[in-house]
Order: C-alpha cells, then structure tokens, then sequence
C-alpha cells in the first residue's frame, strides 16, 4: 500500500534516505544482457548525468550512488536550507 510522503520523510528525524529503483522483467539498467548480447553501459553515464540535473533543480544532495546491472542505490539528504530560500523567493513573486 502506498503511503504520502509526508508519512514517509520527515526531515526532524533524519535528512538522509537511502533511495533503491530496480528494473523488472529481466530488464538491463547497465552492463552485458547475456540473452541478447547487447550492451548497456552507456546507460550509466546517463543516470549521472541526469541525476546531476536533478540536484540543480530540486532540494536534494546526493551523498552516495550506485548503479549496478538490474538497479541503483542513492543516498539523498534533503537540503533544508534550499528548499526554505525557494519557498521564501517564490513567496515573494
């Protein structure tokens, strides 16, 4: 059952979370699919280098990442000083 994130995050406990997104259905997120033949790493580049644009965008600073073959790690810490200078900028507009 899914859950908002409001009871999920909560910022006075802990800014950090450790973040896991998996590919399904034998799905290649990097590195050799033995099946096909075919090559993904690639793929890697592109997850670091979006995930690069993200932190440019949003309130969060990433600690630590991991990409392996089928999934990636993240550990994210919310930047609560970020967030509170957009709040207050856009409040103001």
């Amino acid at each position: 059952m899914t859950r908002p994130r409001s009871q999920l995050v909560s910022v006075a406990d802990t800014p950090y979370y450790h973040c896991i997104c998996r590919c399904v259905r034998r799905a290649f997120l990097c590195g050799d699919d033995q099946v096909t033949g075919r090559n993904f790493d690639h793929r890697k580049a592109w997850l670091v280098e979006r995930l690069t644009e993200l932190v440019k965008v949003f309130a969060i600073d990433i600690c630590a990442y991991a990409v392996m073959s089928n999934h990636y790690h993240l550990v994210v810490r919310i930047n609560k000083e970020k967030a509170e200078q957009e709040k207050n900028r856009t409040s103001t507009i």
